[in-house]
């Protein structure tokens, strides 16, 4: 072969099952054409010339007025942020976005689907008198007693005692048989009844429209949707298309494209004619889906008919928002936590974490708990609007993350219904309003199989526009560190750890993969400052339904660590350890003490005995082979991953960037944004709880540190903000895609432009 044409390479374009061999691509330097040899040549240049020839022809025929240079920087550039709950839209040179419910509201003909809930919290068991936790009869007021076999409350008990533990910690007194004095005084309130005249918030209900759909506020006070022929459904869950709702794809992509005309023409003054003047900057979640992006952009660009297009990822987003280059973004929505490293200007795929709880879970958890102490507003249904506000608005001014604010307070709270007059109630409440959002860090009591059940894929799995699909669209390497425990220990992996950091949560159990290992907290020492992460105390009636282990002493042995070092017991074939279902790493401040876990899962098999023994049925069943998901394990690695602690969570998305130094550089920029962080203490809680997971295994850690956002600036927005900032800068030149490219080149057209797709 002449000197100078390399040899040719092995062929790596994944053309499996031929011998058909593709030629590489001709060597510039040796052609005598100068086809392709500059830049000026490319397709995406021809476009921007087309364009800018295109412009100047409009401008000259129009009409005389402001120059382009005269235009405030932005006004041309609409950002859209799509929420679970909330749609973010508005011009980059805006100050605030507009934010209205993510919600639609259609005719329907008859008959009319009824409207639902799907219950993503446990609920107590209603064929047993509610028993509630009381003070301990030996005198230790952070012990918790619970006579009752029910596994809610056994889960709350749980939840319970790490925050009596967190308690003693911060040596805070604990209010005895609170529980009892609220639930008297909820029983016995009576409501006091306001006049219209006097209520200034009042709501004008929705009763006789003829309209065929309503958006936003609207469609939420609507006085009966049911009655009036109305069906309400919400077009986006979990960062996602909600696939439950709807029967098809089309559906929900028209009913999002009513939301933003209208929204553009009702409250941003934007004609659909005038669309082909605006570009659009797209918010997309870090761990996003590559064909509800590709619908997204079809919509936007194709259908409603936009100049240009570029698509962002939400943690980017946020950190050009935030004025900062490297961080470690936690956005808390309604229905999803995305957690994500951000490395100078870049998102690092493989430390993407996505998990499936957020302020909603907070909301229902929170009326669960309300319920247990006598609610007074017995009436309450979450699926309806105005009451799902009552349990929103208390959430906003009771929940709190701060142990300092628990105390046997009295609340009060407003009840507006169409065709009742509006009725306030008093409430008292004690550790429900911390318990409520504790369930991000102990999310034992979220049914996440009940919150997918019904979910369907957006599209086919065997549909495609690659041959070759990439491992990272279905699991990231945060999601394997996270379910590590969960798989076979014959199965061979790519990485192998020494510390395992999340347990799985409720309904977690993979069938065929043996029990998973136990873990234990070491002691809290004399002159710790790290609040304990979370304990099993001794309990006296809390462990009776439970099977105790009989040789725990062999079976678990307690770290001399910190309170956060977790220290994991090695399977073996003789002896294992039952953990409790979303249990994390149960402790004891109390050197010595014996460690008590339970088994809820047992304890819900007990509960249904079965005909014949479990080994007999064990025996009479077929074997079935186990089904393999993608990336060849045995379990949907993303959705066991998406059941962890938040905590454990961001320390697993810090792991999988790389060493210690990566480690300790990005949990010392935690950025916490999201409507779930308008909790207070918030970023106390996260500190102490990541501080006590690190210390003990990265060496040479300092503080961990929670970046709050830029002063005066919502965290609910800050995406949103970020976004605009790329809207006004100049290098957004380089990101647009055209509705020519994408016609042309489709998600090849985008890949080009956003170089993570």
């Amino acid at each position: 072969m002449p000197r100078g044409i390399p040899n040719a390479k092995r062929d790596e374009n994944a053309m499996r099952f031929t011998t058909f061999h593709v030629p590489l691509p001709p060597n510039p330097k040796h052609m005598g054409s100068t086809y392709l040899r500059s830049d000026t040549q490319t397709h995406w240049y021809r476009n921007a010339v087309r364009a800018t020839a295109a412009g100047r022809n409009k401008i000259v025929q129009e009409e005389p007025g402001p120059s382009i240079g005269e235009a405030r920087r932005g006004s041309k550039v609409i950002v859209v942020h799509p929420g679970s709950r909330v749609l973010r839209i508005g011009r980059a040179s805006d100050v605030t976005p507009v934010s209205i419910p993510n919600v639609i509201a259609r005719k329907h003909n008859h008959p009319v689907p009824r409207p639902r809930y799907v219950e993503g919290i446990s609920r107590p068991r209603n064929d047993n008198k509610r028993e509630k936790p009381v003070a301990s009869p030996n005198g230790d007021e952070y012990a918790v007693h619970l006579d009752s076999d029910d596994p809610f409350d056994m889960k709350v008990a749980a939840i319970t005692i790490s925050l009596r533990d967190r308690m003693r910690f911060y040596k805070l007194r604990v209010t005895p048989n609170a529980a009892n004095i609220a639930s008297t005084f909820n029983e016995q309130f009576v409501p006091e009844t306001i006049a219209e005249a006097n209520d200034p918030f009042r709501v004008d209900w929705i009763r006789d429209n003829m309209d065929q759909y309503l958006v936003g506020e609207q469609a939420l006070q609507i006085a009966d949707p049911f009655a009036q022929d109305y069906v309400v459904r919400w077009p986006f869950y979990s960062g996602k298309f909600n696939t439950r709702d709807y029967p098809s794809n089309a559906m929900i992509l028209s009913d999002l494209e009513t939301i933003i005309r209208s929204t553009l023409q009702d409250r941003l003054d934007i004609d659909p004619k005038s669309y082909e003047d605006y570009s659009v900057i797209l918010v997309i979640p870090d761990f996003y889906d590559r064909f509800y992006v590709e619908d997204m952009v079809r919509l936007l660009l194709m259908t409603m008919g936009f100049k240009q297009l570029c698509v962002q990822q939400e943690s980017l987003a946020a950190t050009y928002g935030a004025g900062i280059s490297n961080a470690c973004v936690v956005d808390m929505g309604a229905t999803k936590t995305s957690i994500a490293c951000v490395d100078d200007g870049a998102v690092l795929g493989d430390t993407r974490m996505l998990l499936n709880m957020g302020g909603d879970d907070i909301t229902e958890f929170l009326h669960v708990l309300l319920q247990r102490i006598s609610f007074p507003y017995k009436d309450l249904s979450l699926v309806r609007s105005y009451d799902w506000n009552v349990i929103e608005d208390l959430k906003a001014r009771l929940c709190t993350l701060a142990e300092g604010d628990v105390a046997l307070n009295l609340y009060d709270f407003v009840v507006r219904r169409p065709g009742q007059p509006t009725q306030k109630y008093g409430l008292r409440a004690y550790d429900e309003i911390i318990l409520a959002p504790m369930c991000l860090f102990e999310p034992r009591v979220i049914e996440f199989d009940q919150k997918r059940a019904g979910m369907r894929p957006i599209a086919h799995p065997d549909v495609t526009e690659d041959i070759v699909e990439q491992p990272l669209e279905y699991f990231t390497q945060a999601m394997v560190i996270s379910t590590q425990h969960l798989l076979p220990a014959a199965m061979p992996h790519p990485i192998v750890f020494e510390q395992v950091q999340g347990l799985p949560q409720s309904g977690s159990q993979t069938p065929g993969l043996g029990q998973q290992p136990a873990f234990v907290v070491a002691p809290q020492p004399a002159g710790e400052s790290a609040p304990p992460q979370t304990s099993v105390n001794t309990v006296e009636s809390l462990t009776a339904p439970a099977t105790k282990t009989e040789d725990a002493s062999e079976s678990v042995t307690p770290s001399a660590a910190g309170s956060g070092d977790v220290a994991m017991k090695e399977e073996s074939p003789t002896t294992t350890l039952p953990t409790p279902a979303g249990s994390t790493a149960p402790a004891t401040d109390i050197p010595g003490a014996p460690v008590e876990i339970i088994d809820v899962d047992a304890m819900e098999d007990r509960a249904a005995p079965s005909a014949l023994p479990a080994d007999q049925m064990t025996q009479l069943l077929p074997p079935q082979q186990p089904h393999i998901y993608p990336g060849g394990y045995t379990i949907d690695v993303c959705f066991e991953a998406s059941k962890l602690p938040l905590d454990v969570a961001i320390f697993n998305s810090a792991r999988a960037a790389g060493g210690d130094e990566k480690i300790r550089k990005y949990l010392q920029a935690v950025l916490v944004i999201g409507g779930t962080a308008l909790v207070p203490g918030m970023a106390h809680a996260l500190e102490s709880r990541l501080q006590a997971i690190a210390t003990p295994l990265v060496p040479n850690m300092e503080k961990v540190q929670i970046i709050p956002p830029p002063k005066d600036v919502d965290p609910r927005v800050l995406a949103w903000k970020g976004a605009a900032v790329l809207g006004k800068m100049d290098t957004v030149s380089d990101l647009w895609i055209t509705a020519v490219d994408w016609d042309i080149l489709g998600m090849r057209g985008l890949k080009e432009r956003c170089f993570y797709l």
